[in-house]
Formats: C-alpha cells, sequence, structure tokens
C-alpha cells in the first residue's frame, strides 16, 4: 500500500501533467474559475448598467475563455486522475470532481451559444438575460462545491504534491 501512495503523487508524464510536486492542473484552473467568476460580475452589473451592451458582449467572451480553459486544465486534470490507484476515497473524489467539471464546463458552452443566439446584428444590447444568467450562477455554485473537492484532493490527500517525508522537509529546523 505504501508503494501505491507515493506513485499516487508521482505524475504519469512530468511534461503533460507537471514535474513531481508542481502538478500543471491546479494552475491551469486559475483560468476558467477566474474567467467564469468575472463573467458573473459582468453580468450582474449587466443588469444595473445605464449602457448594459459591452457588459454583456465581455461576459459572453469571458465564458468562452472559460471553457477553453477548462478544457486545457481537464486534460492535466485527467492525466493526474490516472495516478490516483482505483477503488480509493481519492479516487472516488476525483471522479466526483471530474464529473462535476464537466458538467460545469457544458453548461457554460450551452450559456455561450444560448448568448450567441441572443439579439440580432444591428439591435441594441440589453443586460445578459435572466436565464442565461441564472445558468451561469448555478454553475458557478457547483463550481465552488467541484473546487472544495479539488482542494480535499490536495490538501487532504496530498495527490500530486509532495510525499510526507519531502514536506516535512520543510518544517525541520
Amino acid at each position: 500500500m505504501t508503494g501505491e501512495l507515493h506513485e499516487a503523487k508521482r505524475p504519469v508524464s512530468a511534461v503533460l501533467a507537471g514535474p513531481y510536486g508542481h502538478p500543471f492542473h491546479p494552475m491551469l484552473v486559475a483560468v476558467p474559475i477566474g474567467a467564469w467568476v468575472a463573467s458573473m460580475v459582468f453580468d450582474l452589473v449587466s443588469r444595473f448598467a445605464p449602457d448594459p451592451g459591452f457588459l454583456a458582449e465581455g461576459s459572453k467572451w469571458l465564458i468562452a475563455i472559460g471553457v477553453l480553459g477548462a478544457l486545457a486544465a481537464a486534460m492535466a486534470g485527467f492525466l493526474d486522475l490516472f495516478a490516483i490507484p482505483a477503488g480509493t476515497p481519492a479516487f472516488r473524489t476525483g471522479l466526483l470532481h471530474m464529473g462535476l467539471n464537466l458538467v460545469i464546463t457544458a453548461a457554460y458552452a450551452v450559456g455561450f451559444l444560448w448568448r450567441q443566439a441572443g439579439p440580432a446584428a444591428g439591435t441594441a444590447a440589453g443586460p445578459v438575460a435572466l436565464g442565461p444568467l441564472l445558468l451561469s450562477a448555478g454553475s458557478l455554485a457547483l463550481l465552488v462545491v467541484s473546487g472544495y473537492l479539488g482542494g480535499k484532493l490536495a490538501y487532504r490527500y496530498g495527490v500530486r504534491v509532495a510525499d510526507e517525508v519531502t514536506q516535512a522537509d520543510g518544517f525541520r529546523r
């Protein structure tokens, strides 16, 4: 079992998933998280701004950036999942984390297409409609849950971070 625990912290491919102790997945998730949080801010502000068109348009493109960033993060995260022994609590948490992220990314992709099919060209763009706004809010709420699970994988189970001996070295005097 000790060998499995050690292997769960090693990358399947250091070139694709990041070197030991420095996985790419946690670095890459900052793009979709940041883009989607910013899109929600734009959505909300568009409901109160006197000229909301640029905010609605900006929000739509932030969602697109988030979807592309999520796809890049998913590739690295999938490689990290391969390193976790099947049947373990960490593996089950990883599967749930991945499943939620796939649902979230699909929801944001649908939201982008919904917004893209919005007002006809040449008409004044108004605030973000209630439907797309609620879809984004629900997706963001799921993202919080998934982020919690991702934190649990790294901070509780130590997936793809330094093993306990290496961690202990940082606290010796």
